[in-house]
């Protein structure tokens, strides 16, 4: 999900058994780096929103009804916020469903408060919900999850606040900063939804475990502790936030990557490989070396100083289906977002893309589970994988020369048993609206090197071509 800040997208179980390290460094256990499990909200059985009672093509229209709102909520928010570059310019809306895909562990304090976060590569803040007791009465979610957990900062041995009048705190790029009465940095943050978080800028130690998880405190275990990271202690929120807070990887100073980069010798680099929605296998994110992406036909292009500080931005040169190229906005950027589900495109670059496409499927027309996505076939004739076959494949020129292709899983959707639908929309800005939705990042293992200011692109099968590591034995 993108972040909207006034100046101004995975999962991870992480637990704590090193020696603690001193001031802002850290060790990754292995040179290599390492590696944490992203989970989806609806589709993996790990996920405490995940809801049994809907079949797999029910999850993913609940995914794309978050996504759809969402850009209808944007498209508000922008016309209230026309010429301000900032929410405080106007009334954003607020949507009342959690605008994110995927989910993360992470272990937050001394000793360690383990709590489930959104992910998004769409803002740059990593934040808790905090709080006097460990656990708080919020409602459970669908299929019973037991209630969220809530940050104690009295019972961490290494919490601290950020004073108001320190470089950290005038550095922070959300939506406001003022001091308190105990001279301490509170901050406000706000996100293109009209969604909102507002705290107390803070430090703490994060403690990440290698992946696969569920070893806790294996003596071999390779693990990594960060000190003094910044974050988010929040005390209000407005909007659907129904996890425990979330992580931003974006571009900007108070991202993940960033500070990881800062306080560790892994770098300011992380890659990520999304499976596809019916696959029962775990998608993977990387930091350090293991974030290298170098699988044949690997592409690259440079990362662009993005128009909100949080957003990975590329540029988009050329998009050509079969023997047809279409013509672009001038200087055409798109946002690569893990917390989109759908892909947004400007109306000049969609309606011939949508014309192109479906004058190549010659099935017939159905009517959608969703409004929003009008373009649906009827597959039941030939199935998931023929359908696969028939659309043609729709080539992205980016910034560098480089060229990704997005096959039939990338471009379209089944939302009920039998029906495909375009899992493309028409974004509602035209100067930086453009979204890479992670429907069409599946299967493709991305990296994002802000060292270099670099995104790589390849094409690979993210169940078998990106196996997990091996887990080190507990008995050692």
């Amino acid at each position: 999900m993108t972040g909207v800040v006034s100046h101004a997208v995975l999962l991870v179980g992480v637990v704590l058994l090193t020696g603690q390290m001193c001031g802002c460094t850290a060790d990754a256990g292995r040179g290599d780096g390492f590696s944490v499990e992203l989970i989806h909200r609806d589709h993996s059985v790990k996920s405490p929103f995940h809801d049994p009672s809907l079949t797999p093509h029910g999850r993913m229209l609940a995914a794309v009804r978050r996504s759809t709102g969402r850009a209808a909520a944007l498209a508000r928010s922008y016309a209230a916020t026309a010429g301000t570059g900032s929410p405080d310019g106007g009334v954003a809306e607020v949507i009342s469903i959690p605008p994110f895909d995927f989910l993360m562990y992470v272990n937050i304090g001394l000793p360690p408060t383990r709590m489930l976060v959104y992910a998004d590569t769409g803002s740059d803040l990593l934040w808790v919900k905090c709080g006097n007791d460990g656990t708080t009465d919020l409602p459970k979610a669908a299929g019973g999850a037991p209630p969220r957990v809530v940050f104690n900062p009295s019972k961490s041995s290494t919490f601290g606040r950020v004073n108001c009048k320190s470089g950290t705190c005038h550095a922070f790029t959300g939506t406001g900063v003022s001091c308190d009465a105990k001279s301490n940095c509170k901050y406000v943050y706000s996100y293109g939804d009209g969604s909102e978080t507002s705290g107390v800028l803070s430090t703490e130690t994060l403690t990440f475990d290698d992946a696969p998880g569920g070893c806790v405190g294996c003596p071999g275990r390779p693990q990594l502790q960060v000190a003094n990271f910044n974050f988010g202690c929040s005390t209000s929120t407005k909007g659907a936030f129904t996890g425990d807070g979330l992580v931003g990887f974006g571009d900007g100073k108070f991202s993940l990557a960033n500070q990881l980069g800062a306080a560790t010798s892994i770098g300011r680099r992380f890659s990520y490989c999304l499976v596809p929605s019916f696959v029962n296998t775990p998608s993977i994110l990387n930091f350090g070396a293991r974030a290298a992406v170098t699988e044949p036909g690997a592409v690259t292009t440079p990362l662009l100083h993005p128009d909100v500080d949080a957003y990975l931005t590329i540029a988009l040169e050329s998009v050509r289906i079969g023997d047809r190229s279409f013509t672009l906005p001038q200087r055409a950027r798109i946002i690569v977002d893990s917390g989109t589900t759908l892909t947004l495109l400007v109306k000049e670059l969609l309606d011939p893309m949508v014309e192109e496409l479906t004058r190549s499927i010659k099935l017939r027309r159905v009517k959608s589970p969703d409004e929003d996505l009008p373009i649906c076939y009827d597959v039941s004739g030939v199935g998931e994988t023929a359908f696969g076959k028939i659309v043609p494949e729709v080539k992205l020129g980016l910034g560098g020369g480089g060229v990704v292709t997005l096959k039939a899983e990338n471009t379209f959707v089944m939302l009920r048993e039998g029906t495909m639908c375009m899992a493309l929309m028409e974004a509602h800005k035209e100067d930086g609206g453009m979204i890479w939705g992670n429907i069409a990042q599946q299967n493709m293992h991305i990296g994002i090197d802000l060292d270099k200011r670099t995104a790589t692109f390849a094409s690979v099968d993210c169940a078998t071509s990106y196996p997990w590591p091996t887990p080190p034995s507990a008995s050692l």
